[in-house]
C-alpha cells in the first residue's frame, strides 16, 4: 500500500462530518462550501485508500473504518488545539512587551513617569529598555520604539513623531566659572579650555561648531558620549558643548551662551512598521510623544 496522509485540516473536515451526519451540516460549523467539505472527504479517503461514509439520502455515514479511526483523529484534534491555545498564549505574552532604545541620557525620572502614568491608563504592559547611542534596526525587529536625535531619519519605513527641536548650549561647571571666567560669545573662546565629543554617535551639529572656531591646543579632553562629557564639565575639566536641556536639570553648571539656529537637532521618537502594527505600541506613541514634548516646553 502507499498512502500518503500529509494534511492535517482534513482531520477536523473528517469529524465534523462525522458528528453531525452530513456535510452541509459540516459546511456550516467550519465555515465552508458544502461542495469543498465533500471534495476534502474525498481526499481524505484517497490518501488512507479508505471508504470513510457510505453516501445515501440520510447523509454521510461512518464506516466501520471510520469509527476506528475516531480515537486517532480526537488525539490529532486535541494536539491541534493545543498548540493553538500556546501559541496564542505566547504571542499574548510577547506582544504586551515593548522595547525601547534610547541613548542612556533617556531614561530619567521623568522619562520612567511618563511611563508608569501609561501603564496605569492602559493596562498591563511592561516595558524593555536597550540603553545605546548606536542605531538599532527597528525594521528588523531588534526593538520596537526609539527615540533618536538627529537631523534626518533614513529608513523611510519607519513610523515617525517629532518630539521636539533641541537647542544647544555652551556650558561650564560653577567652580570653572569662578577661576577662568567663561565665554559670553563665539568672539570670547581664545583662552579657554573646551571638552569636546569624539566617535560616531555624537552631537555632531554641535561637536562641529565649536571644533571649527577652537584650536587643537585649546582641547582639554575628548568623550565619547553626552553622559562622559557632563561629568568631565562638572569636574570641571573645560566648557562643552550640550543640549539646553542638561544646564537647566543640573545644579553643578551654567549656561554660556546658546548656540546658532544651525546646530538644532532633532529629537524623533520611532517604531518599525511591524511593531506599530500591535495595539499597544500603537497606542504608546500616541500617549507618550505629547507627554515627553512636554518636558521640553516646560524646560
Amino acid at each position: 500500500m502507499n498512502n500518503h496522509f500529509h494534511n492535517w485540516s482534513d482531520i477536523r473536515v473528517f469529524l465534523a462530518v462525522l458528528r453531525s451526519g452530513s456535510t452541509l451540516a459540516a459546511s456550516k460549523e467550519l465555515g465552508m462550501a458544502q461542495p469543498t467539505v465533500a471534495r476534502r472527504i474525498d481526499a481524505l479517503e484517497h490518501s488512507l485508500e479508505l471508504t470513510l461514509f457510505e453516501r445515501d439520502t440520510r447523509g454521510f455515514q461512518p464506516t466501520e473504518d471510520a469509527r476506528a479511526l475516531v480515537d486517532a483523529a480526537e488525539a490529532l484534534e486535541t494536539v491541534a488545539h493545543n498548540l493553538s491555545e500556546t501559541a496564542r498564549k505566547q504571542n499574548a505574552a510577547s506582544s504586551r512587551i515593548i522595547r525601547i532604545t534610547a541613548p542612556d541620557s533617556v531614561f530619567t525620572s521623568q522619562f520612567s513617569a511618563i511611563l508608569e502614568d501609561f501603564i496605569n491608563s492602559y493596562g498591563d504592559v511592561q516595558f524593555e529598555f536597550i540603553k545605546s547611542y548606536h542605531v538599532i534596526d527597528l525594521a528588523a525587529g531588534e526593538a520596537d520604539v526609539a527615540l533618536r536625535f538627529c537631523n534626518v531619519i533614513e529608513d523611510q519605513s519607519l513610523i515617525c513623531r517629532k518630539i521636539t527641536d533641541i537647542k544647544g548650549v555652551l556650558a561650564a561647571s560653577k567652580n570653572y566659572a569662578a577661576k577662568h571666567g567663561v565665554p559670553t560669545s563665539e568672539d570670547e573662546l581664545g583662552g579657554h579650555k573646551f571638552v569636546v565629543y569624539k566617535g560616531k554617535n555624537i552631537p555632531q551639529l554641535i561637536n562641529n561648531w565649536l571644533l571649527d572656531r577652537i584650536a587643537t591646543e585649546q582641547i582639554a579632553m575628548t568623550c565619547e558620549d553626552i553622559e562622559t562629557l557632563e561629568s568631565a564639565l562638572e569636574m570641571g575639566a573645560g566648557i562643552g558643548p550640550v543640549p539646553s536641556r542638561y544646564v537647566y536639570s543640573s545644579d553643578k553648571v551654567i549656561s554660556c551662551f546658546e548656540l546658532p539656529p544651525e546646530t538644532i537637532n532633532t529629537g524623533w521618537l520611532l517604531a518599525g512598521p511591524s511593531a506599530y502594527r500591535r495595539n499597544e505600541v500603537k497606542a504608546f506613541i500616541k500617549f507618550f510623544a505629547p507627554r515627553y514634548s512636554a518636558l521640553f516646553r516646560e524646560d
